[in-house]
């Protein structure tokens, strides 16, 4: 079995420092800090949506772009204090022990990401890193995996996906693979169940589901 992970809120425990970075962002607004319930309620996808909820309004011109960019600034001075989930190495190394291959597919900088698993020990641990290209805008997740694994070479009937966010299993489900979903990002357990695929706490769980 071949597993994909995904990067923030799964193996890279980034949840405070994104809540942290859209709190100071939303401050300049003149509105409190939303705790993790209020965030998820207000979560969805495409994320300029959640900006809307949160300001109750929609964004005007060039609104999304300044938020954006604010967010941005604020997240990577603080996601320097974060760390890897906290069973995400033994879960990779025990993987890695019953002969699964394993790689990371994130839809952050590539060149950041790149550093980040280098930076936290695992350079050796995955077939292939990909994150978001200079020369890519960004897009659907879905889109992403096809050409992940046709880079890998490996049929998608083979893999399995590990993400904190729908997108992940829908990117999965895109390409014919299967998907579980990890509650230490930011969607609520409930949203993610409603996808119809396992949910799990740890990520020591994921080898239940091979």
């Amino acid at each position: 079995m071949h597993i994909v992970w995904d990067w923030n809120g799964t193996l890279f425990d980034d949840r405070d420092a994104i809540l942290d970075a859209t709190n100071e962002v939303f401050a300049g607004y003149g509105l409190p800090p939303l705790g993790l319930d209020g965030y998820r309620a207000a979560y969805t996808r495409p994320i300029w949506t959640s900006y809307e909820r949160i300001l109750g309004r929609a964004l005007e011109d060039g609104e999304w772009e300044r938020i954006d960019a604010a967010f941005h600034d604020s997240y990577h001075r603080l996601m320097e204090r974060c760390r890897l989930a906290a069973d995400a190495r033994r879960t990779i190394d025990t993987l890695a022990g019953d002969g699964h291959t394993q790689s990371v597919l994130s839809m952050w900088h590539h060149d950041r990401l790149a550093v980040a698993v280098r930076r936290l020990g695992l350079g050796l641990a995955f077939r292939r890193v990909d994150g978001l290209r200079p020369d890519e805008g960004g897009g659907e997740k879905a889109n992403f995996m096809v050409r992940h694994l046709a880079a890998l070479g490996i049929d998608a009937a083979d893999v399995l996906m590990v993400g904190d966010s729908v997108d992940d299993a829908a990117a999965a489900r895109h390409v014919g693979a299967r998907a579980v979903l990890y509650t230490g990002g930011l969607q609520s357990r409930a949203d993610l169940a409603r996808f119809g695929v396992p949910v799990i706490e740890r990520l020591a769980d994921v080898a239940q589901h091979i």
